[in-house]
């Protein structure tokens, strides 16, 4: 590994200097390396400077004062921009801060990490929605803005306060204000926290208030940092950024940049993955309890054989009230709530796996891959095929060896 930009007497000519200017410190960070990783792995060699790092610490003193033939910067600052620009040094901008900087810049979609919360909340049945992020943090307006959006007309109940700096409350102050605001909630409640973070918080002022989870209050992160997820109580449930897609389209565009090819402004947004479910979502917003119940048996058992007539025998209620109450709560009956689930099973399997549609209609719970087809055609207006395609294109999951 070169040291600040020194060209060693037994490096190939050709072989590119570049500077990772990106946290370690947290997990998205390190999934973003992981993805330069992966490019460096199939399609070059870079000599790599990379220090241990905080997501806001300022650059190194001595970093402008060396030829780098290319940087790849999470914290980029319009000072800090200006200075590349002027060094003429190619430049892939990572910030989620500061837009206009004039460098090519990627980015997680921020709404879309938002709507992906609000609709895991929605699908659950909740009809009452909470928000709960950092105050002055562009990327929490965003992620609330996006969980407003999906929720259309819904009253979103927000709760905010300052992360970091001089302005950030004393840890048990914000606790109080906050298990207050939780107490204060209508029930059952589907809220979001802005990031895994916030969503620890949330977690414990719930405990304060004596607010259960996920039975009152059912809860949404940020990031899928599994280590922090796992030790919250319960585990915390959290929308999964594409981190990776991230540091791998940075280091093919940075090839790109250093190579002179002449680009159009590029300000690209990765939409997320999903959302990885833990027992603090792991639940229905419903207080009717037999379509409760209903809801627990087809998220469980939906790909495995469940048909309407089976869920019926093994509830206390007739065909006709549990579909009236179904639509009365959800807008849909039991079947399309089966079909549904299936459907997003076998739109996981399509994104995450190469298995043939045959395995995959039977892994959802379809006796024959057509029948699948067709059902995913109507539902998503697109084939199981295509949409494998697609996904693939905008940077769904990257493969073991990280292909596309």
């Amino acid at each position: 590994m070169a040291v600040r930009g020194e060209k060693r007497a037994g490096d190939p000519p050709s072989r590119p200097h570049v500077a990772l200017l990106v946290e370690m410190s947290g997990i998205y960070g390190r999934r973003i390396l992981e993805g330069v990783r992966r490019h460096q792995r199939l399609r070059g060699s870079w000599s790599i400077f990379l220090d241990q790092r905080e997501l806001r610490s300022p650059p190194p003193p001595w970093l402008l004062h060396h030829r780098w033939d290319g940087i790849i910067c999470r914290s980029t600052t319009p000072a800090l921009a200006r200075a590349f620009r002027r060094s003429r040094t190619p430049v892939v901008d990572l910030n989620d801060l500061y837009g206009g900087l004039g460098l090519p810049r990627i980015r997680s979609d921020m709404h879309a990490i938002g709507r992906l919360g609000a609709a895991h909340l929605a699908e659950r049945g909740y009809r009452q929605f909470a928000f709960c992020g950092f105050s002055g943090e562009v990327w929490s307006a965003e992620r609330l803005d996006g969980f407003r959006a999906a929720l259309g007309g819904a009253v979103v109940h927000e709760f905010h306060s300052p992360w970091r700096g001089p302005h950030a409350p004393v840890w048990d102050r914000d606790q109080g204000r906050l298990a207050a605001w939780l107490a204060r909630l209508p029930k059952p409640v589907g809220l979001m926290a802005c990031n895994d973070v916030r969503g620890q918080h949330v977690l414990n002022a719930c405990k304060s208030a004596s607010v259960a989870v996920p039975e009152q209050a059912a809860v949404v992160g940020v990031d899928d940092d599994q280590v922090l997820c796992e030790l919250c109580s319960p585990q915390l449930s959290s929308v999964r950024p594409n981190a990776e897609r991230i540091g791998y389209e940075a280091a093919e565009l940075l090839e790109q940049l250093m190579a002179g090819v002449p680009l159009a402004p590029v300000d690209r947004r990765i939409e997320p993955l999903d959302v990885v479910t833990r027992l603090s979502s792991d639940s229905v917003g419903i207080d009717d309890p037999d379509v409760a119940a209903a809801v627990t048996l087809i998220r469980a058992e939906a790909c495995s054989g469940l048909t309407v007539p089976r869920l019926i025998a093994r509830l206390a209620v007739s065909r006709s009230q549990l579909e009236r109450r179904f639509r009365a709560y959800l807008g849909r009956s039991p079947q399309a709530e089966i079909r549904a689930t299936q459907i997003r099973r076998a739109r996981q399997l399509l994104t995450e796996s190469d298995l043939p549609l045959s395995a995959v209609a039977k892994m959802s719970g379809f006796s024959y891959p057509e029948y699948m087809s067709a059902v995913f055609r109507r539902l998503t207006g697109t084939t199981p095929g295509a949409y494998r395609k697609a996904e693939t294109a905008r940077g769904g999951r990257l493969n073991p060896e990280g292909q596309r």
